[in-house]
């Protein structure tokens, strides 16, 4: 609606309701005047019951839309003139009707400005309305202690659908109308509205307005009976928990168990640590460090050290590689996990059934079932693929001898990071994405530094690239693509491929249980991180969303509880505060919105940022790429999101991380003393930014005068 039309809107209603109280309408609603006048009335709806009727049914909408005071009594007078059905008839549309009306008009006046400046923190809100709102209006409006022109104006502010509001308002409204209509029918006994409802009567409403609640549950149990009821449950089990995958997920989820003394089994085929230890995290931050140090080998004469050349011996930096992940093993190893408690297997798991794992040839009985199998580099279904013996990032750790020509496939963090840390280690390196630019989940700005360092580096990078075909021509091989029209080659002795991941879900018996998978993918989970089958629950990269370490290990806490402790009480994960960084050089690191994100969201926001060649401890070290950028509602210092680009950028977004958790704002950061010289100074002074921004302008005229008066 206009903006005018909802002036005139607001201002009609502002003026009927003057008009109730001006000329004190509300004493026509009070018990002692219905008492009083009730032969008057009711000789008048004898004579003319249509005509009474109709009017009766638009004054009380008109009441209960306008949210007036009165619809108690009204319903009263409806049992008393009009009988019990007749009133009840009457009585009920007219509540439901004036109802939706109240909510239609909160709607249009405020609904939009309330969910434009209050959006993000709404979002729980509106998804609990769109899943579960009917069982929330039901529950209130059985409940009369609740205020009902209150639910009307409030519920007009989410998404839920007016029709739905509608007729869940008259089913819930129904109980509470009957019993004062009925007590109308009684007028002459009736002393006060309070007396209508005793406390019994009130308790009743409130077990019926729970009874939603428990048929939920019991819906529940029933479910997970059906759901069930083809297994042949265990007399008795011989653990808790069992836990398939001992990856970053796996592990925590284990030691959680372990931790409040349940008796669990860590089942895994392969390697104690997972994709982070072994394959993703700890070699590849290991092989950028090596990377740096010859980049900053290279650049040492910019700060008056002269080098006479960089040497890279690559297979001593790939056995590097392999050293820190010995070192780091123990932390992840049988042995620490034995003593913690957890009873560890090797071996390859199928589950049977809810209650029991396979585990070569061996049957094991638990309670409950945590899937954490994590995920592998998908491999594209490219033609011609077959015949190149490529790497992902998986394997590429068993390289010894530094490729002649390098062409890694995929821009997005995976390949950046090795992109980058390849060219710096001396290995000519192609760089091909399908998308238009790198990085597509970050903002442009942060996407095109990314960008000039790998291109800086010697990266041929080749962006809106999509592959068509690989030849091998002898022992050499070639990539055939399509950019800007034209068909291109690339020739490359090497190829790594960093295209995205796939779920682990295979040889795991999940199909014969009809657990499902999402198009990615992942398995199917709920905010629980259950399954379809009670008692077997996901997290992690199997399980998605998010395939970062940090993530799985904050999904690990949910899996582990709910599925030891979800017969009392379950917990639905919260994202709400996810980071992640692409260890490229300049890093890029988030949390929250972004730019992109906020307006694809319809978000409203503003952005404050600080540049890093501001600062002096970066000016100090030659690290001036980068930037802090931050979002917050519209003259509101709450983070909505931070991006930082930069030197350590993902040790800088760890205070945007906290602000955001703990609800505090750019005024506190901007309050808090940061060492100086350090870059993390650069996040207090994106908050002076925001401060120099939202400067009282007029206060400070008002100070200036009086700073010129106080030298007069």
């Amino acid at each position: 609606m206009k903006a005018s039309r909802k002036v005139i809107l607001l201002v009609a209603i502002i003026l009927l309701v003057v008009l109730f109280f001006a000329f004190d309408l509300g004493r026509f609603f009070s018990l002692d005047y219905i008492v009083e006048q009730r032969d008057v009335l009711q000789q008048e709806v004898d004579q003319h019951p249509g005509i009474s009727g109709i009017i009766f049914f638009l004054i009380y909408v008109a009441v209960t839309g306008l949210s007036l005071p009165g619809a108690a009594v009204m319903t009263v007078l409806g049992g008393a003139l009009f009988g019990l059905f007749f009133g009840l008839v009457l009585v009920s549309f007219a509540s439901a009707i004036g109802a939706t009306l109240a909510f239609l008009a909160s709607r249009v006046l405020f609904r939009d400005t309330v969910q434009r400046r209050f959006g993000d923190s709404l979002r729980t809100v509106n998804k609990g309305v769109e899943q579960d709102g009917s069982f929330y209006l039901f529950g209130l409006r059985l409940v009369p202690l609740f205020p009902f022109f209150v639910i009307n104006l409030v519920m007009g502010l989410t998404p839920m659908k007016t029709l739905r509001f509608y007729w869940v308002s008259q089913l819930g409204m129904l109980p509470g109308t009957i019993v004062y209509v009925n007590a109308g029918t009684q007028l002459g006994q009736v002393d006060s509205l309070g007396g209508i409802l005793s406390p019994q009567l009130i308790g009743s409403f409130v077990l019926l307005a729970i009874f939603p609640i428990i048929a939920r549950s019991i819906m529940n149990l029933i479910k997970r009976r059906r759901l069930l009821k083809n297994y042949s449950r265990p007399d008795a089990f011989d653990r808790n928990l069992i836990v398939i995958g001992a990856g970053s997920a796996g592990l925590v989820t284990a030691y959680i168990a372990a931790a409040t003394k349940a008796s669990v089994t860590l089942i895994e085929k392969h390697k104690m640590g997972g994709d982070c230890l072994n394959t993703g995290c700890v070699p590849s931050k290991t092989l950028i460090k090596s990377a740096r140090i010859a980049h900053d080998a290279r650049r040492g004469g910019q700060f008056g050290v002269e080098t006479l050349g960089v040497n890279v011996d690559f297979p001593a930096v790939m056995e590097r590689v392999q050293s820190v992940i010995k070192t780091i093993e123990p932390h992840d190893s049988i042995e620490r996990y034995t003593s913690l408690g957890v009873d560890c297997v090797t071996g390859e798991a199928r589950i049977v059934d809810p209650w029991r794992v396979e585990v070569d040839g061996k049957t094991l009985t638990t309670r409950n079932i945590v899937i954490a199998t994590g995920a592998r580099p998908f491999v594209p279904p490219i033609p011609g693929i077959d015949l190149v013996p490529y790497y992902t990032s998986d394997t590429v750790w068993e390289l010894r001898q530094a490729p002649k020509n390098l062409l890694i496939l995929g821009g997005g963090p995976i390949g950046c990071e090795l992109a980058q840390a390849f060219a710096r280690l001396d290995v000519p390196v192609v760089q091909i994405d399908q998308a238009p630019r790198i990085l597509s989940r970050e903002d442009d700005d942060a996407a095109q530094l990314v960008t000039g360092s790998l291109v800086a580096d010697g990266v041929d990078l080749r962006t809106g690239a999509r592959a068509e075909r690989f030849e091998k021509d002898g022992d050499s091989y070639r990539l055939i693509y399509q950019q800007d029209g034209e068909e291109k080659q690339v020739e490359f002795d090497t190829l790594l491929l960093a295209v995205g991941r796939k779920a682990n879900t295979e040889s795991l018996g999940l199909e014969a249980l009809g657990i499902e998978t999402n198009d990615n993918g992942t398995l199917q989970v709920d905010e629980t991180l259950q399954t379809r089958i009670p008692g077997i629950y996901a997290c992690g990269d199997v399980a998605g969303p998010y395939q970062f370490t940090h993530a799985a290990a904050h999904q690990a806490w949910y899996a582990s509880v709910n599925s030891l402790f979800g017969s009392f009480k379950t917990f639905k994960v919260d994202y709400r505060v996810l980071p992640w960084t692409t260890f490229t050089d300049p890093e890029v690191a988030r949390v929250g919105l972004n730019e992109q994100e906020a307006k694809e969201q319809g978000v409203a926001f503003e952005v404050t940022t600080y540049s890093l060649d501001e600062l002096d401890r970066a000016i100090a070290e030659g690290e001036t790429e980068g930037f802090v950028k931050v979002l917050t509602p519209p003259g509101k210092d709450r983070i909505l999101g931070a991006t930082v680009v930069g030197n350590h950028a993902g040790e800088l977004i760890t205070e945007f991380i906290s602000a955001m958790k703990h609800g505090y704002g750019l005024n506190k950061i901007l309050g808090t003393i940061h060492v100086y010289p350090t870059l993390s100074e650069a996040n207090k002074f994106a908050a002076g930014n925001w401060k120099k921004a939202h400067a009282p302008e007029s206060a400070l005229r008002w100070l200036e005068r009086f700073h010129a008066w106080r030298r007069a």
